[in-house]
């Protein structure tokens, strides 16, 4: 057997009688749309992601609680929230940005997750969250204690885990510097998160494997953004290092619109499928509602 399909065989969700999943595919509507200027119909968005929670996947990153003057398009997140068909595996993510966001999501007993963007850069923490690195450990760590409060589940992203565009310091001890603070404050799942583009298959290499390494508790992610013409190598990469979490986009649409003037796409979804079902791996997903929602995107995403 290739070594790489045997890594994959014991690292990802194929199904027996004495293990659960191990890999989690998290989709992200709310990534892809977040940026964009026209604002979408409330009904568009719903049907979108009725389509996306009959696909099969872990988890739904399907808007956020954030200041509607930031992210205009998130604004209706608790109408369509009110109107989505939970029927389904499929779990649901929202994320917040500060603390009056923590607890208006945690409200609602339909979401499961609550995701907040703690960035290793202080430009960048400030640009996004209006917040020092500093106050967004203390957001973290309320955050925190409200999630078990509520019965959620907190998944910190990492923001700028493979460097920035703004000229502040970075290296693989910041990385495992902050990881460690996170872990320390009660974190359990982190996603390493390239929120521009600047992740290599030799950074991915060199950061994901000493973390898992080192912090054998802790659930790993990856939430990259990249150019179409380097998704197949990183997501190769990313699976082969270990990682047991990866965030992607329908069509690798989105960006953050806090980051950068011109944004860098998500891991198209289509190609994380591909690779791992050309590496024997069987998914569980139900590819006609995957076909349902490639299509019905071209009403939202033109």
């Amino acid at each position: 057997m290739a070594p790489i399909l045997l890594h994959l065989l014991t690292m990802t969700n194929i199904k027996t009688e004495s293990s659960k999943p191990s890999i989690k595919l998290v989709e992200c509507p709310r990534d892809a749309m977040q940026g964009l200027h026209d604002f979408i119909p409330t009904e568009i968005k719903i049907k979108y992601l009725n389509l996306l929670l009959k696909v099969g996947f872990d988890t739904l990153d399907f808007g956020s609680f954030v200041s509607p003057k930031a992210i205009p398009q998130m604004r209706d997140t608790e109408e369509v929230l009110a109107q989505l068909d939970l029927s389904t595996k499929t779990k649901l993510l929202a994320i917040v940005a500060n603390l009056k966001g923590v607890e208006n999501a945690v409200k609602h007993s339909e979401i499961s997750y609550l995701g907040f963007p703690f960035s290793i850069s202080e430009t960048f923490q400030q640009r996004n969250t209006n917040s020092s690195i500093a106050q967004s450990l203390n957001t973290v760590e309320e955050m925190l204690g409200l999630c078990s409060k509520h019965n959620k589940e907190a998944v910190v992203y990492l923001s700028m885990g493979f460097g920035n565009p703004y000229g502040d310091k970075w290296n693989t001890d910041i990385v495992s510097h902050w990881t460690n603070e996170l872990v320390q404050k009660g974190v359990k799942i982190i996603s390493l998160a390239d929120t521009v583009g600047v992740s290599t298959p030799e950074k991915i290499k060199t950061i994901l494997p000493p973390l898992a390494q080192q912090f054998q508790n802790i659930e790993f992610g990856l939430h990259l953004h990249s150019t179409p013409q380097q998704r197949l190598e990183k997501i190769e990469v990313a699976f082969t290092a270990g990682c047991t979490r990866m965030d992607s986009a329908l069509k690798g649409f989105g960006g953050c619109p806090m980051a950068a003037d011109d944004l860098t796409g998500n891991i198209a979804t289509e190609d994380v499928i591909h690779y791992l079902k050309g590496q024997g791996v069987e998914l569980g997903l139900d590819m006609g509602k995957w076909g349902e929602a490639m299509l019905f995107s071209s009403n939202i995403f033109h």
